[in-house]
């Protein structure tokens, strides 16, 4: 799909409308912070398939791997549910720590167990961004307040700017930059053995994905990483999303299609002189709300980041 180029912002403040990375309304980071969590866990290939276990309940979506030397982690949870997933990582790879974690983006659901894992001796890798938003204080669509900057043991140690790739416990790795999509520093971990995808923050499996327009996310930028995660799936690749249940390679090719169509709307709507209410209120995403929930939160704020980024041709 032809995106055009960005050219010039629109001016204007971004005044945040009541919309979280998981609520409809914004929360500050302290209402996260209950220590009472149910992880639970469930085997995504069998032991002699390298033993890939989905841990949930700690705030994301987190993918666990047993290796010689401690485990491979895909996201940390927030920081209060730590310790409980940690935990739970234990219990289901008989590791005693992680050797590796990777941070899909920097947002407190995913880097919540950066400190006990640097600390512990774990390299953390990430996007090149995400290192910088961990090192400094940062504000986002998902939570009233700020985040950060992590301790210094808690940032990543290991960084790229476009892809990478690692061997662990007999397993090939790629990991690779999806650009300004949910975040600007969003990275999916692939596992081409098995057929599987951790595709973070930019998609979701029950409801719409989250574009956080302060801190890089845009809907040309989510287009483009679900046209790149199209390139990496076949059919009945299993995606484990940032929150919610698995989704298929089949379904990121048709998510694919809906965003490239919403996409395109957009642009009518701003050639009509619209704003983000009134796209809103035309309620593009009306025939897939029944699958995924209601859209308005999601089309503001897409319609937002046009704002932001393009004047028309």
């Amino acid at each position: 799909m032809f995106l055009p180029s960005r050219r010039r912002f629109v001016n204007g403040g971004l005044n945040a409308l009541g919309a979280a990375c998981a609520s409809s309304a914004l929360a500050p980071i302290e209402a996260f912070a209950s220590s009472a969590v149910d992880i639970t866990s469930t085997a995504l290939t069998s032991k002699d398939m390298g033993a890939l276990t989905l841990l949930q309940g700690a705030g994301c979506n987190v993918v666990a791997l047993p290796g010689p030397e401690g485990a491979l982690m895909i996201d940390g949870g927030l920081g209060a549910h730590s310790k409980a997933l940690l935990e739970a990582m234990k219990r289901a790879t008989g590791a005693r720590r992680v050797a590796t974690l990777i941070n899909t983006h920097w947002h407190p659901e995913q880097t919540g167990s950066n400190e006990a894992v640097g600390r512990a001796g774990g390299l953390i890798i990430a996007h090149e961004v995400t290192r910088l938003y961990e090192g400094r204080k940062a504000y986002s669509t998902c939570f009233k307040g700020t985040y950060g900057p992590l301790p210094q043991k808690a940032r990543a140690t290991k960084t790229t700017r476009t892809t990478g790739s690692l061997e662990f416990a007999g397993q090939h790795i790629e990991y690779g930059y999806l650009p300004a999509a949910h975040t600007d520093g969003d990275l999916y971990i692939h596992f081409p053995d098995h057929n599987l995808l951790v595709a973070g923050g930019p998609v979701e499996g029950n409801s719409w994905p989250v574009l956080d327009i302060h801190n890089g996310g845009w809907l040309g930028g989510l287009v483009r990483a679900y046209e790149q995660l199209a390139t990496l799936v076949k059919p009945d690749t299993r995606v484990v999303p940032a929150n919610g249940k698995l989704v298929t390679g089949a379904d990121i090719v048709r998510y694919r299609g809906i965003y490239e169509a919403l996409f395109k709307q957009m642009f009518v709507f701003f050639n009509k002189g619209f704003g983000p209410t009134d796209a809103v209120a035309a309620r593009p995403l009306k025939e897939h709300e029944e699958e995924l929930g209601d859209a308005s939160n999601f089309v503001y704020y897409a319609y937002r980041s046009l704002l932001q980024a393009y004047v028309p041709d």
